[in-house]
């Protein structure tokens, strides 16, 4: 695990972002942990947050154009990380959806700059995948080529089948999905410190159950 996967768990704890307990998936499972971007709600987190998928979009080499951001979580998101990408001296062109298309004003469903060439979407989390399949068909509408997805974590655990919802993803389109952190990550660590001895028992025991390797 490097220091920045530490960094950005214990950024996301700090935020409770990341939180212990008992919640349900949309899958229906109880899960030991939740994580919800939505935490990142002010101006010093979405900056740093920016900076992380930064640093993660280049850590991939990916050739991209374009950064999108699906509604609604992706919209502050591709802000932040384009003002991020800039001060890097990537000059990164975004957009991102609107749920509904508009019919007045300049109308349509995108926001941003026009969408083609390659194209990179920004997500929180791959969950039953219905953000990212909509993109995809959005993107693709648009005559453009999507080249990737980043999230900022990746559950590992079982979907469909014994696939995870980013490995079904990444086969589906035959695209990279990359993350910024795993549920392996937080294991390790989890396993680092002695503050976390329940939480990291019960996150085990749900890793047997549901998890992927």
């Amino acid at each position: 695990m490097t220091s920045s996967t530490s960094l950005f768990i214990e950024f996301a704890i700090e935020k409770k972002v990341l939180q212990f307990g008992d919640f349900i998936t949309k899958a229906g499972r109880n899960s030991p942990y939740f994580f919800n971007l939505g935490k990142f709600n002010d101006g010093k987190s979405l900056k740093l947050l920016g900076e992380f998928y930064a640093n993660k979009i280049i850590d991939t080499k990916i050739d991209f154009d374009l950064i999108f951001g699906p509604a609604y979580k992706g919209i502050p998101l591709v802000s932040s990380v384009s003002v991020a990408l800039s001060n890097k001296n990537i000059n990164a062109p975004y957009s991102f959806n609107r749920k509904e298309i508009k019919d007045h004003g300049e109308g349509g469903q995108i926001i941003g700059s026009p969408i083609k060439g390659k194209v990179l979407i920004l997500d929180d989390v791959i969950s039953a995948g219905t953000s990212i399949n909509e993109s995809y068909t959005l993107i693709k509408k648009n005559g453009a080529q999507v080249v990737g997805v980043i999230v900022a974590i990746d559950r590992q655990e079982k979907g469909e089948n014994s696939l995870s919802a980013t490995q079904e993803i990444a086969k589906k389109y035959s695209i990279p999905v990359f993350s910024i952190i795993t549920l392996g990550d937080i294991v390790n660590y989890l396993e680092t410190g002695n503050s976390f001895n329940n939480e990291l028992e019960l996150i085990k025991n749900f890793q047997k159950t549901y998890g992927v390797i």
